[in-house]
C-alpha cells in the first residue's frame, strides 16, 4: 500500500472570509482530521459549510508527541492526514512540527494549504524593513532567560517578530527596551484582521508606557533590526572621491590608496571599481 499525505492547513487568524476554498474541500476529503481545538474546528466547518467525513482527533501540545506516532501510522496506512490548528499555520508556534519531522524521515508526502499568518500579516503592516526578516516566537516568561535571549538579539540586523501574550506585553517591552533600546522602531499588532484590530507604531520605550495601561487580544510585535553606527562605505562614493581628488590634480594611484586607506577597505578593491568605471 502507498503511504498517505499530510497536509499542514492554514486557518483564519480572525476573519472567516480569509480561508481558501481549498480548505473547505480538504475539511470534507481528509481521512482524519487533527485539530488543536475540536471544538473550534466544528465551528469553522459549520461557517464554511463543509462536512468533515473523516475522523477527527484531537493534536495539541500536551498530546501531540504521543498523537504524532498514531497519526504516522495512519500516513504509512495510505490515509490522508491534515493538521489544523487554532488560527495560522502548523508549526509555527503551534503543534504540527513533530508529525511534520515524522512525515520527511518515513518519505511521506508533506503538502500545505497556504492561509493567513499572523507573523506576515504583522509583518507587512508594521512599516518595518520587511525585505529581511526572523521571527522569534514568545520570548521566554521568566526574567532572567528573556533577558539573555534579548542580549543575544540586540546585534540582529533583521526585521524581528514576535508573538506575546497580553498579559505579559508591557513586561516584554520593557525587557527589549532595555536590552535593544527605548527608541528602537517597533509596532505592536493586536488583534489582526479582527474587529477591533489595532496596529501602534513608536519606540520600544513609549510602548512598554502604553502597555501598561493594559492590553488584550491576540498579539504580534515587530521591531526593527539593529542598524550599525559604523555603516560600510558604498564603493560608489568611493569611486567618485577618487575622480574628485583627480580632478584636483591627485595622480589617480595615489587617490585611490589615500581614499582606500581612509575608508578601511583593499586598495586592490577601489583600484579594480574605478577602473571598472
Amino acid at each position: 500500500m502507498d503511504n498517505g499525505r499530510l497536509v499542514l492547513a492554514g486557518a483564519p487568524i480572525g476573519q472567516v472570509g480569509d480561508a481558501s476554498p481549498r480548505l473547505r474541500e480538504a475539511l470534507e476529503t481528509a481521512d482524519v482530521v487533527a485539530a488543536e481545538d475540536t471544538r473550534r474546528l466544528r465551528r469553522l466547518a459549520g461557517e464554511l459549510g463543509a462536512e468533515i467525513r473523516g475522523r477527527v482527533v484531537s493534536y495539541y501540545d500536551a498530546n501531540e508527541a504521543g498523537r504524532a506516532a498514531e497519526l504516522l501510522q495512519a500516513l504509512q496506512d495510505g490515509r490522508t492526514v491534515l493538521i489544523i490548528t487554532d488560527a495560522g499555520m502548523p508549526g509555527v508556534s503551534d503543534p504540527g512540527y513533530r508529525l511534520t519531522h515524522l512525515a520527511v524521515e518515513a518519505g511521506i508526502t508533506v503538502t500545505s494549504l497556504p492561509g493567513p499568518s499572523a507573523v506576515t500579516t504583522a509583518l507587512a503592516v508594521s512599516g518595518l524593513p520587511s525585505d529581511r526578516f526572523c521571527f522569534e516566537g514568545f520570548l521566554p516568561r521568566k526574567p532572567g532567560e528573556r533577558a539573555r535571549r534579548l542580549d543575544a538579539l540586540a546585534g540582529e540586523e533583521r526585521t524581528m517578530v514576535f508573538f506575546e501574550a497580553p498579559h505579559r506585553l508591557q513586561a516584554g517591552l520593557a525587557a527589549m527596551a532595555e536590552a535593544l533600546g527605548a527608541d528602537r522602531p517597533a509596532a505592536v499588532c493586536r488583534e489582526l484582521t479582527k474587529t477591533y484590530e489595532e496596529v501602534r507604531r513608536g519606540g520600544l520605550g513609549e510602548l512598554a508606557e502604553w502597555a501598561a495601561k493594559g492590553v488584550k487580544g491576540e498579539i504580534t510585535v515587530v521591531v526593527a533590526g539593529h542598524v550599525p553606527e559604523n555603516l560600510p562605505p558604498v564603493i560608489e562614493d568611493l569611486v567618485a572621491e577618487v575622480a574628485r581628488r583627480a580632478e584636483t590634480g591627485v595622480p589617480r594611484k595615489q587617490a585611490i590608496v589615500d581614499v582606500a586607506k581612509a575608508a578601511g577597505i583593499p586598495k586592490r578593491d577601489l583600484y579594480d571599481a574605478v577602473h571598472r568605471d
